[in-house]
């Protein structure tokens, strides 16, 4: 069964077409990308796979279970976890602080196994030296690894991450295609991947949906969407040679 499925999602501001009838599939442990320019509609699907925009057409679905106009909180609960385009941090709260906020949606935590828990993926991450200190204090990666790490603390069985490399230099880059590996194998995440950064793609997606203008245009394995005219023309450009090919 798929962890998540998107039907038909259709969405439209005014005369403007969002996403015209998308289809997405994801399936336990998988790891999918969507790539596509600026405006051809990648944050607006996850958007309306997290429940903040209520697609006009379609279905969502978690563990096949339609969940189409439920409510944001109530998604994360049942294992779906994001990060943002612009990163959204508590600067005014410490690492373990800002973490421990992703654990607060899980009930039936106290707030001492909210630390522990906290703590814990902390460590993972790489980021327990910095627990104490304000966020505000981070490098710009390193704050983007706090997000993630609070997205983590919400046990997901599947992470929707928007361009989570933006900003980054090289080095950090590489250091959370890493994390993002060593997660999936250790966990068996599935997730789904907005990032303009293609080798970081090409490294990690098994498939790839590419969007424009609202339509998905190409789907398939990395290799054969390095070759797609269509994709090249749209997106990559005509002179697109990848370092792995």
């Amino acid at each position: 069964m798929n962890v998540l499925e998107a039907r038909g999602i259709s969405k439209r501001y005014g005369g403007l077409a969002a996403l015209s009838d998308i289809d997405l599939k994801v399936g336990a442990g998988e790891f999918v990308a969507v790539i596509g320019p600026n405006g051809a509609g990648k944050s607006t699907l996850l958007n309306v796979l997290t429940g903040l925009v209520m697609p006009d057409d379609g279905q969502v679905l978690l563990d096949g279970r339609v969940v189409t106009r439920t409510a944001t909180h109530q998604r994360i609960r049942a294992g779906l976890g994001r990060t943002f385009q612009q990163g959204r941090t508590f600067n005014r709260l410490t690492v373990l602080e800002n973490v421990m906020t992703g654990a607060a949606i899980r009930r039936d935590l106290g707030e001492a196994a909210l630390r522990r828990t906290a703590m814990a993926i902390l460590e993972q991450m790489g980021l327990s030296a910095e627990a104490d200190e304000a966020i505000g204090s981070l490098s710009y990666g390193r704050r983007r690894m706090v997000e993630l790490s609070r997205a983590l603390a919400c046990g997901p069985r599947i992470l929707l991450l928007d361009e989570p490399a933006a900003g980054l230099n090289s080095g950090e880059v590489d250091q959370l295609a890493d994390r993002l590996s060593e997660l999936r194998a250790k966990h068996g995440l599935a997730v789904v991947l907005i990032e303009h950064n293609m080798s970081m793609v090409m490294r990690l997606a098994e498939r790839i949906m590419v969007l424009n203008f609202g339509c998905r245009i190409a789907e398939g394995a990395p290799s054969a969407i390095q070759a797609d005219p269509a994709v090249l023309s749209a997106y990559l450009g005509e002179g697109y040679v990848h370092a792995g090919m």
